[in-house]
């Protein structure tokens, strides 16, 4: 992927910021980058810090870093498309997807081993999806029942996600708000089982210590 220097100008970033944006030019690249960052623990309160904020403080959560994500792809000539896992009694989680070929693949930032990279394997951005449905839970319970489509945030201002000075919360209601779809129906909702002790466990692991 090529860099596009004039596109990085045009959207504000500094010299600083283009020397990263520059360096970040495949998924696995930026996927590494995000997950050697500190995770944003937020020890002053909730943050959806924009791309620059997140570089600045040096850590990011999962919308922070896909906005990082998907500002990397689009300065490389790729579509900026996000998608937002929306959750029973849980939290949302948010990620950046990407296509190789007729496939889809995900950047994502989690300080669990679940929520994490996929390979472009996927042929279709549900069947990715799905394959988060089994390890996205709270304790046993499994917990995703929702997910966006292919959400664009390369049609969005700039300063409302990349540069901005301030929290993002605009951007993460516009996110929240677009179209979703039902991964799986009530009567199968009530069927899902609950993890066992072994896997509860397992989700207890951490990258990241506070």
């Amino acid at each position: 992927m090529s860099f596009d220097l004039e596109l990085a100008k045009a959207v504000g970033l500094s010299r600083d910021e283009i020397t990263v944006f520059r360096k970040l030019k495949s998924p696995e690249e930026i996927q590494d980058f995000l997950t050697a960052m500190p995770i944003n623990f937020e020890p002053d309160g909730d943050t959806c810090f924009s791309a620059r904020m997140a570089l600045r403080e040096n850590r990011c959560h999962c919308i922070e870093a896909a906005f990082i994500a998907a500002c990397a792809l689009m300065l490389h000539g790729e579509r900026a498309l996000l998608m937002d896992f929306q959750a029973t009694g849980d939290d949302d989680h948010v990620l950046a997807l990407f296509k190789r070929g007729k496939h889809w693949g995900a950047i994502s930032k989690s300080n669990s081993i679940w929520l994490r990279w996929r390979d472009p394997v996927y042929a279709s951005p549900r069947e990715l999806a799905m394959s988060y449905f089994h390890e996205y839970v709270n304790g046993s319970k499994k917990t995703l029942r929702r997910v966006s489509k292919p959400f664009d945030i390369g049609k969005y201002d700039p300063d409302y996600w990349v540069t901005s000075e301030q929290s993002c919360w605009s951007m993460a209601l516009e996110i929240d708000a677009a179209p979703h779809i039902e991964l799986i129906s009530a009567t199968q909702a009530r069927m899902v089982r609950l993890r066992d002790e072994f896997e509860t466990g397992a989700g207890k692991f951490k990258e990241h210590r506070q």
